[in-house]
C-alpha cells in the first residue's frame, strides 16, 4: 500500500485528498475501481471513525480508494463541499491512466452528511457552481467529468423538509436562520433525474439524529426515475454506526450492531458487479 496526498485542483483550500493505493508489481495489471470516502461529521468536523478504517476495507478489496476532506463549518458553505466532490471525481478521471483507475467506474461514498455530500456530487454535479469551478480551475464546465458512476449512501442526510437534519443545512447556507426555500435548494433526493447514477443505500429504522425517511426519499426519487439502486433497512441502531463493530465503536457498545455490519460487504458486492 501506498498513500499519497493529490491536489483536486490549483491551490485548493480547506480540503484534501488521500490516496490509499496498490502496490502494482506486477506488468499488465488492469485498472482498478475506485472508491471516494466521505467522512461525516454535520459539516462540523470530519470523523474519524468514517474515514480510514473506512478506506482500507475498501482497498483490501481491491480498489483504488481515496479519502475526501471536504471543507466544514463555515467553509461549507457556497457549495463547497459539492465542488469538491466534483473536482475530486474529475481529477481522478483525468489522472485514471496514472492512478491505475477505471475512469468508468469511480464511486463516492459518505456516512451521514459525508452521504449528503456524496448524494451532491450525484445529483447536483451539473449546478451552476460546479459549472462556474470547472471554468475557473480547469477552464471549461464538462460537468459530466464530475459525475459519479455510482454512490455509496450510509445513513445519509438527504432532505431538509420534515426529517432533515436541519443544523447540516444551516451550515450549507452559511446562515443559522436560512429560509426554509434557501434549505431546500440542498435537499439532493429532489434533484435525482434520469442521469442519477445508481446508489447503494443503508440506514436503521429508529436512527435518532437522520431519521431513516432520508434514505426512503431518496429510493423513491430513484425508483420514479428508474434508476437502480439497493437499500438496507437495519431494524435498529444509533447513528454513526461505522462500521458496526469493534473496529470502530471506541468502547461504545451502542456502536456494534452484528445485524447492521455486514452491510460493507455488501456495499463492496454491488460496487464490484455495477
Amino acid at each position: 500500500m501506498k498513500i499519497e496526498q493529490l491536489p483536486i485542483y490549483p491551490a485548493a483550500e480547506h480540503c484534501g485528498l488521500t490516496l490509499y493505493r496498490h502496490q502494482e508489481n506486477i506488468p499488465g495489471v488492469p485498472p482498478r475501481r475506485a472508491v471516494i470516502v466521505c467522512p461525516g461529521g454535520g459539516y462540523l468536523n470530519l470523523s474519524g471513525r468514517e474515514d480510514e478504517i473506512v478506506a482500507l476495507q475498501y482497498l483490501a478489496a481491491g480498489f483504488q480508494v481515496f479519502i475526501l476532506h471536504y471543507g466544514v463549518g463555515a467553509n461549507a458553505a457556497n457549495y463547497t463541499p459539492l465542488i469538491q466532490a466534483c473536482c475530486a471525481i474529475r481529477y481522478i478521471r483525468e489522472h485514471a491512466a496514472a492512478l491505475n483507475v477505471r475512469p468508468d467506474r469511480i464511486f463516492i461514498t459518505g456516512f451521514s452528511a459525508g452521504g449528503h455530500c456524496a448524494s451532491a456530487a450525484a445529483t447536483m454535479y451539473k449546478h451552476n457552481a460546479v459549472k462556474q469551478a470547472f471554468v475557473e480551475h480547469f477552464g471549461d464546465d464538462d460537468v459530466r467529468l464530475g459525475r459519479p458512476d455510482g454512490a455509496i449512501l450510509c445513513y445519509p442526510v438527504i432532505s431538509s423538509g420534515e426529517y432533515g437534519h436541519r443544523g447540516s443545512f444551516s451550515t450549507l447556507c452559511g446562515d443559522p436562520n436560512a429560509s426554509d426555500e434557501a434549505l431546500r435548494e440542498f435537499s439532493t433526493d429532489l434533484w435525482v433525474d434520469n442521469d442519477t447514477p445508481p446508489a447503494f443505500l443503508w440506514h436503521t429504522a429508529d436512527d435518532p439524529v437522520v431519521p431513516v425517511q432520508n434514505s426512503l426519499l431518496y429510493t423513491m426519487a430513484l425508483s420514479a426515475c428508474k434508476i437502480p439502486f439497493e437499500c438496507h433497512i437495519y431494524p435498529h441502531g444509533e447513528h454513526g454506526l461505522s462500521l458496526c463493530d469493534e473496529r470502530t465503536w471506541v468502547g461504545n457498545p451502542a456502536l456494534l450492531s452484528p445485524v447492521a455490519a455486514p452491510w460493507i460487504d455488501h456495499a463492496i458486492r454491488w460496487a464490484q458487479q455495477l
